[in-house]
Formats: structure tokens, C-alpha cells, sequence
């Protein structure tokens, strides 16, 4: 098939992605906001500990299942000149890339994050440097020419310098930020807070609403997404038996954490079986499998986890917007490994400080990562410069990184669906107090309500009786 056939093709698919991204931005605003504010301050904080140290303990053990995988099975035998090259990578420093985390946690303009993220650019300028020649050479070439003399005095110098730039995309982390802010200040308004915290709420209804009715599309969307970049593949040929080795590591990794790891931790904390919770997620998981997408697949991800689960609102709108932006186990697990794979390419022996360097910055940079499709090619650079490997080895990777994407996606979705219900079960007693104090409040209300309902009661009696006595 010719590209324009492919892309004809595959259209039904393109449509599911763009129905599931327009409802992201609103989703993630709204859901935050209505979450945070629903918690006091004390309830918030614990539970967002609580989701912290998950992400961050799930992120850690998903990045030793990968370096152990990859040295055990050490995929990379072999020479890289037998692989084959696909595309280029954007080249970024360490430095800049979490300086570029930091700076879109909080955006300048928030109109604008709502569909571009910072990114650092790099542009070649020169410039003029100063050259003291001693004096012998300055009178020579005096004597000779006077053009020759100031051209050895100064000569232009080239320098690649870091600028400040844009990528299109929606910058989640600086809305997730915010939202939390917002939400938590909403909250602590009480009663004057209410009209936004209504607003909000039935925001999120209304985007929820929506979702259900994309959801009889997704099926046949989530097809065509996957059979489009099947046809679109080139020939198979081009995947060597090291590129082989390496998908089946990286899928052998992904197999580990999603199926024994995850739900053995589930089991462990909740004490209930754990695939009938999965069961419930199987929609989400599909979605992601085919939109590669960790954001576009949170609509669905909030409608399974509290229809199919019932995890408590609060829960999961608090939970899941935070980890669709920073929790990536399957990405860290990936990037970990795809870093020693590089370095076995290469021949290039690793010690054991630069492979705790490796587990470091692949966790770091996981957090760093969009909720986006192949993100995490762009901030592996970090991980292979930590420990300077050649950046542009990542290519050799690509031929196969749109299928091992997929499924690292499926693996973060189920994380953070996860993470959501451990959290419910952990918060349970913060939930209840909740509960419990919203209810006594709602029966002093009732109370306060009374003497006036009985007065007006009374005078409503007392009026026939008035009409009466005056005939």
C-alpha cells in the first residue's frame, strides 16, 4: 500500500485519537480540581504521599527487572554495523532536559499549556574572540599587510548555545500542578468555594458523559489504529536477530512487572484478588495498547476503574491525572534496558557505579516523560549520556520501538489503575471521616432549618383562621 492509502486506512483509528485528546485537557482540569477539593488539606497530603511513594517504588523495581533481564539475557551480542539505522533523534543535554520538567510544572501563560510545552532548542551563533598574538608576529604582519594583522587579531568563534522554545502537545505536568493548587485553595474556601467546586464537578460529569458515548466507538477505532501501523511497517527483513533478541527482552521485562509484580502488590496491600480487579480494566488496557497513550487513554482508564471497580471519585481524580504525568514504570523499565542494550552494541563494558547511574537517571527521566506516544526515545538521551553512551545509537531502536511502545503503555495505564485502588485502600479511613463529617454536617443544616420551617408552618396555620374570624 502507498503512504496515501496507508493513511486513508488507518482514518477511523486517527479519529479515536483525536475524539480521546480533546477530552484529555478538561478531564485532567476538572477531575484535579474536584478531587483536591474534596479533601482537607490533612487527607490530601496523606494520600498523595501514599500515591508518591507507589509511583516511586513501582518505578524503581520496574528499572531493576530491567537492567537484570538485559544482563542476563545481554541481547546487544554482535556488532552494530549489522543493524539497521531508522531516522534521528532530537539531541538534548541532562541538564536542560530537567531544567525543562521544572519549567513546565510552572507555566507562564496557562492558555498556552494548554497546547504547548517548553522545550530548550540549540542554534549555532559566532562571535568575535580576542587572539594576543606576541610581538614579533604583530610587527611582521604589520609590515606585510594591515588587513592580515586585524584578521589575527580577532577571529570568529562558534558555539552551540541552548534557546528557549516550544513543542506542540498539551503540557499536563504544569496543569496537574496547578489544578492541585487550585483545588486544594477551593477547598479550603468552604462554603464560598461551592459554586466552583459545583462548576467544576459537573464538568466532569459532563466530560464523563461523553466518554461513555466514545466508548462504542473505541472498538473499532482501537482496530484500526493497530492494523494501520501493522500495514505501514516495511519489510520485516530489516529486523535483525540482535533487534529480536532485544523486542523479546523488553517484552519478557513488561511480562514480569504487569503480570507478577503489579498484582502480587495489589494482593499484598488490599488482600483481595487481584485479576478481578484487572478484569475490570481490560477496556483501559486495550485503549492503550492501541492508542499508545497514556493520556489520551485516562477518559477511559477513570470510566473502568470507578464503574467496573468502584474506586471512590475522590480516588481516582485525585490519583490517576498525577500518574498518567509522572508514574512510568514501563517507560523506566524500557529506557534502563535500552541503555545496556546500546552499551552491549558497542562493546562497552558497564561497572557497577554507572549501572546505579543508569537505574538513577531512568527513573528520573520516566517522571520527565509526555503521556505521549514514543516520548520516551527523546528522554532516554538523558540516560545514555549519564553514563556517555552515543545518543545517536538510539536509532538503531526505532525499527521496532512503535510495537515495544504499545506495550510499555499498557504496562503504565495498569500501574497507575493500580496505584488507585491501593490507594483507596490505604485512605479508606480518611475517606470515611470524610463521609462522616459531610453527613453531620448536612443533619445541622437540617437542624438550623427547623425553627424556621416551624414558624413558617405556624403562620401558614394561622392564616385560614384569620380569614375567618374576619367574616
Amino acid at each position: 500500500m502507498s503512504y496515501r492509502e496507508v493513511k486513508y486506512f488507518s482514518f477511523p483509528g486517527e479519529l479515536l485519537m483525536r475524539m480521546l485528546q480533546m477530552l484529555v485537557l478538561p478531564l485532567i482540569v476538572s477531575s484535579l480540581v474536584t478531587g483536591t477539593a474534596a479533601l482537607d488539606n490533612k487527607a490530601s497530603g496523606k494520600m498523595g504521599m501514599r500515591a508518591i511513594v507507589y509511583y516511586m517504588s513501582t518505578t524503581i523495581i520496574a528499572v531493576m527487572i530491567g537492567i537484570i533481564i538485559v544482563v542476563i539475557i545481554h541481547p546487544g551480542k554482535g556488532t552494530k554495523e549489522n543493524m539497521h539505522r531508522e531516522g534521528k533523534i532530537m539531541q538534548v543535554t541532562a541538564a536542560d532536559a530537567f531544567l525543562d520538567l521544572i519549567r513546565n510544572m510552572f507555566p507562564p501563560n496557562l492558555v498556552e499549556a494548554c497546547f504547548k510545552q517548553f522545550k530548550t532548542n540549540y542554534e549555532k551563533r559566532k562571535f568575535r574572540v580576542a587572539i594576543l598574538p606576541n610581538e614579533t608576529s604583530v610587527v611582521a604582519s604589520v609590515i606585510n599587510n594591515v588587513s592580515e594583522a586585524m584578521d589575527t587579531l580577532t577571529r570568529m568563534k562558534e558555539e552551540v548555545i541552548p534557546v528557549p522554545g516550544g513543542v506542540n502537545g498539551v503540557n499536563a505536568l504544569g496543569l496537574v500542578v496547578f489544578s492541585i493548587s487550585f483545588g486544594l485553595v477551593i477547598g479550603n474556601m468552604k462554603e464560598q468555594g461551592m459554586p466552583l467546586r459545583n462548576f467544576f464537578d459537573s464538568l466532569n460529569e459532563a466530560i464523563m458523559k461523553l466518554v461513555a458515548l466514545i466508548m462504542w466507538y473505541a472498538p473499532l477505532g482501537i482496530l484500526f489504529l493497530i492494523a494501520g501501523k501493522i500495514v505501514e511497517m516495511e519489510d520485516m527483513g530489516v529486523i535483525g536477530g540482535q533487534l529480536a533478541m532485544y523486542t523479546v527482552t523488553v517484552i519478557i521485562g513488561l511480562l514480569i512487572h504487569a503480570i507478577i509484580v503489579l498484582p502480587l502488590l495489589y494482593f499484598l496491600v488490599v488482600r483481595k484478588n487481584p485479576w478481578v480487579f484487572i478484569g475490570g480494566l481490560l477496556q483501559a488496557l486495550i485503549t492503550a495498547l492501541g492508542t499508545s497513550s497514556s493520556s489520551a487513554t485516562l477518559p477511559i482508564t477513570f470510566k473502568c476503574l470507578e464503574e467496573n471497580n468502584g474506586v471512590d471519585k475522590r480516588i481516582t481524580r485525585f490519583v490517576l491525572p498525577v500518574g498518567a504525568t509522572i508514574n512510568m514504570d514501563g517507560t523506566a523499565l524500557y529506557e534502563a534496558l535500552a541503555a545496556i542494550f546500546i552499551a552491549q552494541v558497542n562493546n562497552f563494558e558497564l561497572n557497577f557505579g554507572q549501572i546505579i547511574t543508569i537505574s538513577i537517571t531512568a527513573t528520573a527521566a520516566s517522571i520527565g516523560a509526555a503521556g505521549i506516544p514514543q516520548a520516551g526515545l527523546v528522554t532516554m538521551v538523558i540516560v545514555l549520556t549519564s553514563v556517555g553512551l552515543p545518543t545517536e545509537d538510539i536509532t538503531l531502536i526505532i525499527a521496532v520501538d512503535w510495537f515495544l511502545d504499545r506495550l510499555r503503555t499498557t504496562t503504565n495505564v495498569l500501574g497507575d489503575s493500580i496505584g488507585a485502588g491501593i490507594v483507596e485502600h490505604l485512605s479508606r479511613h480518611e475517606l470515611k471521616n470524610k463521609d462522616a463529617e459531610m453527613g453531620n454536617s448536612v443533619i445541622e443544616e437540617n437542624e438550623m432549618k427547623k425553627p424556621y420551617q416551624l414558624i413558617s408552618q405556624e403562620k401558614e396555620n394561622e392564616r385560614p383562621l384569620d380569614s375567618e374570624t374576619k367574616m
